[in-house]
């Protein structure tokens, strides 16, 4: 199956409302713990939380999904689409600053610290895009496939459970990282930061000096190409994975219609799928800057 979905970010930009993890009730709290568990992540994504502002809608989809998620299927698909991005950003030429970073003063334990930090975004990114381009394809009036075998994931995929993240807001850092932070929503044209930025502001001589070398590749033609070369890709494995809830167009869409939201999480959710490619790739590049695409890797 192939459906030309092409990338489309809202205009304007539709306002989120994330519900975090602290404030969630009970049937909401028991989806997010689902959700890390089938996914193997230690965090709620931005786009998960924001999904959950939409309580019919999420539930929704996540009831037709959480099978999907917890598949052999989908758990490879993550991995090609891991391998896929990094694989573009070679094409970027990302600068290796391990040698400033030292000179700064980092030892090899905190530029190890950092990458296990990146590897728990490089991995869990994936599965959100995929969720992403799901919802979308969905909401839009496309099927995914109708397979309703899969085979479950048993192991464990994820990355470190040790390692728990630290988010800075931009009340709690210095003025560099706050122009860091407010620099990256004026490039992206966001008006929020991703979790992934504030965990990595954790070290913010590192993160200051990475983001002026990634934000000068951002606002290139290759760029882009490649980030849209990630969306394509994402949306061929959303359409390749087996569907064992019988997940349809209509029915997500009549969730949403059933809380006279339609539109609303329709530009929500394409807002989400169009931001998650670019920020992989963005990720990606921060891990290839230290020269580590290929550290620890599953």
């Amino acid at each position: 199956m192939k459906i030309n979905l092409k990338r489309y970010k809202p205009s304007p930009i539709p306002s989120i409302f994330p519900i975090p993890e602290y404030l969630a009730d009970e049937e909401l709290k028991q989806i997010y713990n689902e959700t890390k568990q089938h996914l193997q992540v230690p965090w709620m994504g931005v786009v998960t939380m924001a999904f959950a502002h939409y309580p019919l809608f999420f539930k929704t989809l996540w009831n037709g999904i959480r099978d999907i998620v917890s598949s052999q299927e989908f758990v490879f698909a993550c991995k090609e689409l891991r391998d896929f991005t990094e694989e573009l950003v070679k094409e970027l030429e990302p600068e290796l600053i391990l040698n400033e970073l030292e000179t700064k003063g980092y030892a090899k334990q905190e530029i190890e610290s950092i990458l296990e930090i990146n590897e728990i975004f490089s991995h869990g990114n994936m599965p959100y895009i995929i969720i992403a381009s799901i919802a979308r394809l969905l909401l839009e009036g496309n099927e995914i496939s109708m397979k309703l075998n899969y085979n479950k994931f048993k192991e464990w995929h994820g990355p470190s459970k040790e390692k728990k993240l630290i988010l800075l807001e931009q009340h709690h850092v210095d003025k560099e990282t706050f122009n860091t932070f407010e620099s990256i929503k004026t490039t992206i044209n966001l008006p929020f930061l991703n979790t992934d930025y504030r965990a990595f502001a954790r070290w913010p001589t590192y993160f200051n000096y990475a983001w002026t070398d990634l934000k000068n590749k951002i606002q290139t033609t290759l760029y882009e190409k490649q980030v849209s070369l990630v969306h394509d890709f994402a949306i061929e494995k959303a359409l390749s994975l087996p569907n064992p809830a019988s997940l349809k167009s209509a029915k997500l869409i009549i969730a949403c219609k059933n809380t006279n939201q339609y539109e609303e999480i329709k530009e929500v959710v394409s807002l989400f799928q169009w931001l998650l490619p670019g920020l992989a790739t963005n990720v990606s590049y921060l891990r290839a800057q230290l020269n580590g695409l290929n550290w620890k890797r599953k």
